[in-house]
């Protein structure tokens, strides 16, 4: 599951830190202030919805295209870049994939594994939870034009422009997907993607924009913790996502307090 639909689900968390590292390992950079956080564009047409997102919705738009799949027993070929904080090298062999996983030489520590491989729905759909937890899959594929999606393989810096210098439509080319124009597989972008605006949504629409923005008011410190890195890390933010979804001209907007 998307970590800001479980945001939205529970945006109190206990102990984030410990118990939701999902959720928490994307907030570790944000310090007290306002940021721009993730955002998602979806636009339809008869045939197929195409779906562009900013850095940290490429899980969500790879799950959802995944998830529009028709047959599940088909093989498909997969290229991108698996970037993690941790050594996952146990996880990648549970899964079944002979990927070389290699350790950062640089001041910040991280592992990386180029993918060229072949697999389907079913493994794919398994593959982007069990990554979710420490990792960035940066993956591109392609089964056909209305069943595919594009993917930059380098993680962008994060932005320090203010919500109202925001340019969504440079962010949003961050990765691209595609997927037929189904009541399912609606059904599952607005479950998914949405899951706080269906009492509100149209039964009409075009375009969509989802905005998710955050104040950070507060960063709760663990105690006894001398190691800079480990402070920010471990640091409990506190504050509020703003959401704002404008579809077709309209504005609407909720706000939570949260704990992550």
């Amino acid at each position: 599951m998307h970590f800001l639909k479980l945001i939205v689900k529970t945006p109190i968390l206990d102990d984030p830190a410990k118990n939701h590292k999902n959720i928490h390992r994307h907030f570790y950079r944000y310090s007290k202030g306002d940021f721009i956080g993730p955002a998602l564009k979806i636009s339809q047409t008869k045939a197929k919805f195409t779906l562009k997102g900013s850095h940290e919705y490429e899980d969500l738009i790879l799950e959802i295209a995944a998830n529009g799949i028709s047959n599940p027993d088909e093989n498909f070929e997969i290229k991108g870049r698996l970037i993690s904080g941790v050594d996952i090298s146990d996880i990648i062999n549970d899964l079944g994939f002979n990927w070389n996983l290699t350790k950062s030489t640089g001041k910040t520590q991280n592992y990386k594994a180029e993918i060229i491989d072949n697999t389907n729905k079913n493994s794919l759909i398994e593959s982007i939870e069990a990554f979710r937890e420490s990792s960035y899959f940066l993956l591109s594929f392609n089964i056909n034009p209305n069943c595919k999606v594009t993917t930059k393989k380098n993680i962008p810096q994060p932005s320090k422009k203010k919500a109202e210098e925001d340019v969504v439509t440079k962010r949003i080319q961050f990765c691209t997907g595609y997927i037929n124009n189904t009541g399912s597989n609606f059904n599952y972008i607005l479950k998914n993607a949405l899951p706080d605006f269906q009492s509100e949504f149209p039964r009409k629409w075009k375009t969509l924009t989802i905005f998710n923005n955050y104040i950070i008011s507060e960063i709760e410190l663990p105690k006894n913790v001398k190691n800079s890195r480990l402070l920010r890390v471990m640091g409990i933010r506190k504050g509020k996502l703003l959401r704002t979804l404008e579809i077709d001209g309209e504005i609407i907007e909720k706000q939570y307090s949260i704990v992550v």
